[in-house]
């Protein structure tokens, strides 16, 4: 299925305020909501995810490594692209973010828990192994740690939905070194 890439212009109506907010925090309308715009329920529903894991504790870096995690388990590349690129900004080192895409362990061992939880979780629907746990409780992670990667990967998740159905969303210029 291909999915025209809408502007703030060509937008349906009922889409354009959410369109408009993500613009503002951004300085840019990426390509990804701009395809799920033709859906305003949808793009209401990425946007509240999108602001809903911004408020997570979860250390930033962390939510980015689960991001990438799961971009590779659902093979998603528009996924995969953003949240290295993210990764990059907050100062991982690129060798780390090339395990990650490669679907390995970053040597951080809590950044590796999250990756392995995150993987777990979107491959097996949620039913995430009494080991992951363990591994993410002996990392550090808290309950609420643990909830906050669910809800990264949840997105993370909706975002290689949308990518896939569109057949591959065209990668933003800013995220287009990062191309996996």
């Amino acid at each position: 299925m291909q999915l025209a890439i809408h502007t703030l212009d060509d937008a349906p109506a009922d889409s354009r305020a959410v369109l408009e907010g993500i613009t503002a925090d951004f300085g840019l309308l990426p390509n990804l909501p701009a395809a799920a715009a033709l859906s305003p329920a949808l793009l209401t529903g990425f946007d509240g995810m999108r602001r809903a894991v911004a408020t997570a504790k979860l250390d930033p870096v962390l939510v980015e490594v689960a991001g990438v995690a799961v971009g590779v388990a659902v093979d998603n590349r528009y996924g995969v692209a953003f949240h290295s690129t993210m990764l990059g900004k907050l100062g991982l080192p690129g060798e780390q973010v090339k395990l990650l895409r490669e679907g390995a362990a970053p040597a951080d061992g809590t950044a590796a828990a999250v990756a392995a939880l995150a993987r777990e979780i979107a491959l097996n629907q949620g039913k995430v192994s009494d080991s992951a746990l363990a591994a993410a409780a002996q990392a550090g992670l808290s309950t609420e740690a643990v909830l906050d990667v669910l809800l990264e990967c949840a997105f993370a998740t909706l975002v290689g939905l949308i990518d896939n159905l569109a057949g591959h969303v065209e990668l933003d210029a800013f995220i287009a070194p990062q191309a996996w």
